[in-house]
C-alpha cells in the first residue's frame, strides 16, 4: 500500500530518521489518505523525546511538551510531533493523569480509540496496523482498540467520537463497542459541554445524521445534554397532516436540510416546543398552536446551554420562530418582517428548511406557500424598501440630540419606529420620524406619570 506524504510532512520525518528516530504519520492523516479523502492535518509520532525534537528543526513550539508534543513550523505553517506514549491513570475520565514516554510504535498505537485511528506509515516500513485497522476501514466498521469498556472509562468523549465516525464516514458500529456505550453512558457527565457540543455539531453536519441523533437516543447519551428531544419520540401528533411521531418527522426533516450547522440546528428544533403545546380538538384532531413561538424560547435556552456563540443562537431561534410562515397572510408587511427577523441573507435557509418540514409530513406535498413567499421577498429585497433599524432615515445618535440619554428607551424608540415604516415606506422620512418619535416619548412619559400616581 502507498500513500502520498505532503512534502513537509516528509521532510519531519527525514529530519528524524537522519538523527537515528523513527517517524511515523499517524491517526487520522493515514486513515483518511486509505479512504481517498483528504486529510485535515497530518500528525507524525516518533520515538524521539521531546528535547531531540526541538533540536531537529529550526522552528518549534512547546505547545504540548508534558504530554511529549512539540509543534514544528515548517513554512510557516504547524506539525504536531509527538514522542512515542502510554498513557497513565484517568481519574476525571477525559485526560491521562500522566504520560510515559515509550520507544515502541506498537504500544503508543495501543492507547488510541478506534482501530481505523490507530494505524502509522512511513515510506520505510510502510503500513503499520497491529489492531487491524485496514480491515475494519475495509468492512465499514467502528471499533475500539483493545477493550471498549477501558477505552471510555480513559476518555468518556469516544462515545460521541465513535457515533460521530460512523455516521460521517457511513460506518456500522461494532456490537461490543455499541454495548459499552450503553453501559458507560453516564460518563459523559464529566465532560464539558464544550467538547460535546463540538462533537454534536460534527454529527449534524454529517451525510448521516438522522441516524448519529437515534444512536446518541438508543446508546442513552442524548439525555445528558439534550434531553427535550427525547420528549418528542413516540409522540403521536393527531393530526392528518403527519404520518409519524415529533421524533421521527424530526429526523426526516434533519436529513432533507443542507449540511449547515445552523439549518441541521432549526432542523431538529423547529418543533421542540410541539409536545408542551399539544391540544386536541372537539373532533380528536391534535394541534400545536404557537408552537413556533414557545419553540424559539426553548431553543434559545438549549443553545445557551450547550454554548454555542449568539450569532448561531439568533440565527437558529429566529429560523424555528418563522419556519410557519409559509402559511401566514404573506401581507408585504408580513414577510418584509420576517426578512427583517431571519436576515436577508439566511432567506434560502429559511426556504430550505420548510420544504424539508413539508417532505418530512404526510403527503400530498404542497410547496405553493413557500413559491410564494420566495417570489414576494425577491419583489421586496428588489424594490429596496427599509427592512430594519439600519434602514431609518433618524439615527439614534440624532435622539440623543434631541435630550435622550444612550439607552434602552433610544432602543424602544428605533423598534417602533421600524414597525411603523414596515407598514408604510412612505414614513421614511428624518421630519416625519422625528414627531413619532417625540410623540412616543410623550405618551412613554405620560404612561410613567400614570404609574407613579
Amino acid at each position: 500500500m502507498k500513500i502520498n506524504i505532503p512534502q513537509r510532512v516528509q521532510f519531519i520525518i527525514n529530519q528524524l530518521e537522519k538523527q537515528g528516530y523513527e517517524a511515523f504519520a499517524v491517526g487520522g492523516c493515514v486513515r483518511d489518505s486509505i479512504l481517498g479523502r483528504k486529510p485535515n492535518d497530518w500528525d507524525i509520532t516518533t520515538n524521539a523525546l521531546p528535547e531531540a525534537i526541538v533540536k531537529s528543526f529550526n522552528h518549534t513550539i512547546p505547545t504540548g511538551i508534558k504530554h511529549g508534543t512539540i509543534t514544528v513550523m515548517i513554512d510557516n505553517l504547524p506539525f504536531e510531533v509527538t514522542t512515542y506514549r502510554i498513557d497513565g491513570e484517568y481519574t476525571d475520565n477525559r485526560h491521562p493523569d500522566e504520560v510515559i514516554f515509550t520507544s515502541k510504535l506498537e504500544e503508543d498505537l495501543s492507547r488510541r480509540d478506534f482501530t481505523i485511528n490507530a494505524m502509522a506509515y512511513n515510506y520505510n516500513q510502510g503500513l503499520v496496523d497491529p489492531f487491524n485497522g485496514l480491515k475494519d476501514l475495509e468492512e465499514g466498521l467502528i471499533k475500539t482498540v483493545g477493550s471498549a469498556h477501558d477505552r471510555f472509562n480513559e476518555d468518556a468523549l469516544r462515545m460521541i467520537r465513535a457515533i460521530r465516525f460512523s455516521c460521517q464516514l457511513g460506518f456500522g458500529l461494532e456490537d461490543k463497542t455499541f454495548e459499552a456505550i450503553k453501559l458507560n453512558c453516564e460518563l459523559i457527565k464529566k465532560v464539558s459541554i464544550e467538547r460535546i457540543r463540538e462533537e454534536f455539531s460534527k454529527i449534524l453536519v454529517s451525510k448521516e445524521a438522522s441516524r448519529g441523533i437515534d444512536n446518541l437516543r438508543v446508546s442513552g447519551l442524548l439525555q445528558y445534554f439534550l434531553p427535550e428531544v427525547l420528549a418528542m419520540f413516540g409522540f403521536d401528533q393527531r393530526n392528518p397532516h403527519h404520518d409519524k411521531d415529533i421524533y421521527y418527522h424530526t429526523l426526516m426533516v434533519v436529513d432533507n436540510t443542507e449540511p449547515k450547522l445552523t439549518v441541521r440546528l432549526a432542523a431538529l428544533l423547529h418543533d421542540i416546543a410541539k409536545p408542551v403545546t399539544f391540544s386536541l380538538d372537539e373532533k380528536g384532531i391534535g394541534h400545536f398552536y404557537t408552537h413556533e413561538v414557545k419553540g424559539k424560547e426553548m431553543c434559545e435556552y438549549i443553545l445557551k446551554r450547550l454554548r454555542y456563540d449568539n450569532d448561531t443562537i439568533k440565527k437558529v431561534s429566529n429560523l424555528v420562530f418563522d419556519h410557519m410562515s409559509r402559511y401566514s397572510n404573506l401581507k408585504k408587511s408580513t414577510i418584509k418582517k420576517v426578512i427583517n427577523r431571519v436576515g436577508k441573507e439566511n432567506l434560502e435557509d429559511l426556504f430550505n428548511l420548510q420544504e424539508a418540514d413539508i417532505k418530512g409530513s404526510a403527503p400530498p406535498f404542497d410547496f405553493s406557500g413557500i413559491h410564494r413567499l420566495r417570489i414576494k421577498s425577491k419583489e421586496i429585497l428588489e424594490q429596496k424598501e427599509p427592512l430594519n433599524v439600519k434602514d431609518l432615515a433618524l439615527k439614534g445618535d440624532h435622539l440623543i440630540k434631541l435630550g435622550l440619554k444612550p439607552g434602552k428607551l433610544i432602543g424602544e424608540i428605533l423598534n417602533y419606529l421600524i414597525e411603523k415604516v414596515l407598514e408604510d415606506p412612505e414614513l421614511n422620512k428624518k421630519e416625519q420620524l422625528e414627531e413619532m418619535a417625540l410623540e412616543y416619548i410623550e405618551k412613554s412619559r405620560e404612561e410613567r406619570g400614570k404609574k407613579d400616581e
